[in-house]
């Protein structure tokens, strides 16, 4: 959005995504290599909107598509992660896109139809001691959720 209105062309969209910059204080701007600016997300600025998978087990390769049609392969340098909502419990997943200044990357959500279907490859785990359910890509294991106890054993 821009003061108010919708950014409606893509190919503008899909520029500003190049220069999107995140600081060491968490904040976005746009920094061009004449301009800078401050500018605010919601909650993060991309939308991972489709998945396409290959292989099996820990071989299993998980590729994004955001919706400024950047593809995003997730491992070790691009991990998923879930954080749920402290009211509801609801789930909402995340993919590592780029790093950011200091401790915070720049990420996209993956969508509720691509995470309905990351949650259809996933298979029992352990991750730090706990029975979990989750995903491998690229030889990394990726915790989406507890399993309730007594399951996974």
């Amino acid at each position: 959005m821009y003061r108010g209105s919708p950014i409606t062309r893509k190919p503008m969209v899909c520029l500003f995504s190049t220069v999107l910059k995140r600081e060491e204080d968490g904040g976005y701007s746009l920094e061009t290599p004449v301009e800078r600016g401050r500018i605010e997300v919601e909650d993060v600025p991309f939308v991972a909107v489709e998945m396409e998978w290959a292989g099996h087990g820990s071989q299993q390769v998980l590729t994004f598509r955001t919706n400024v049609d950047q593809c995003i392969t997730a491992g070790p340098e691009h991990p998923i992660r879930i954080r749920h909502d402290l009211l509801s419990c609801e789930p909402t997943p995340y993919l590592h896109v780029r790093d950011g200044k200091g401790q915070f990357p720049i990420e996209a959500r993956i969508c509720r139809a691509t995470y309905y279907e990351l949650v259809a490859l996933a298979e029992p785990g352990m991750v730090r001691g706990r029975n979990v359910m989750g995903v491998w890509s690229c030889g990394a294991f990726f915790s989406l959720g507890d399993l309730p106890q007594g399951c996974g054993k």
